[in-house]
């Protein structure tokens, strides 16, 4: 809790100065792809190492991130020296949901037995944003254990209608019924 909570305050900080240099957008981007390079286990490892001075630490984030803003790596840089490093998934997640707030967006994921292709993905896009009445960031996954229909996760919110959800109702109807 106290991971999430650090990680939300620095995502805001971000985002307020983002805001004020009309980079909010491109931001995500650099924040997201810094959060996959922090994350990776080799270079997470080194990071956490407690012989490794934090000047090595934040050269080698220098190195590996030389195109992403200096202010995005500056974050990197002060969860390095703060030993915060593992907080990075939450600074994202918590930049992301403000980000898709002023933009008045919504992230959905949709997860399918079988990849969808272009059209299908535009097609469930669509019909969610007609659902909500908002813009919609899709995050499709596939999950060949769901057998076949769709899962839409919105928010808190899950509409099931894969074909497992399907089965495991009619075998409590069947059992139900066995037992009357």
């Amino acid at each position: 809790m106290a991971k999430q909570v650090a990680g939300s305050r620095y995502a805001q900080a971000l985002f307020e100065l983002a805001v004020q240099q009309d980079k909010a957008e491109p931001w995500a981007a650099e924040l997201d792809f810094m959060a996959a390079a922090l994350q990776d286990s080799d270079f997470n490892a080194f990071l956490k190492h407690a012989e490794v001075p934090p000047e090595r630490k934040i050269a080698a984030l220098a190195a590996v991130l030389p195109e992403v803003d200096p202010l995005v790596r500056n974050l990197g840089a002060l969860l390095i020296t703060r030993n915060a490093v593992d907080t990075v998934g939450d600074v994202a997640a918590g930049y992301r949901r403000r980000l898709d707030a002023l933009l008045d967006r919504q992230q959905v994921a949709v997860t399918t037995a079988v990849e969808l292709n272009a059209g299908e993905t535009e097609q469930v896009r669509q019909f969610v944003a007609g659902l909500i009445r908002k813009e919609v960031a899709l995050d499709a996954r596939v999950d060949p254990a769901i057998l076949g229909g769709i899962i839409i996760q919105i928010g808190d919110r899950l509409l099931d209608g894969s074909s497992r959800a399907k089965l495991e109702g009619l075998r409590k109807q069947v059992r139900t019924a066995a037992a009357a």
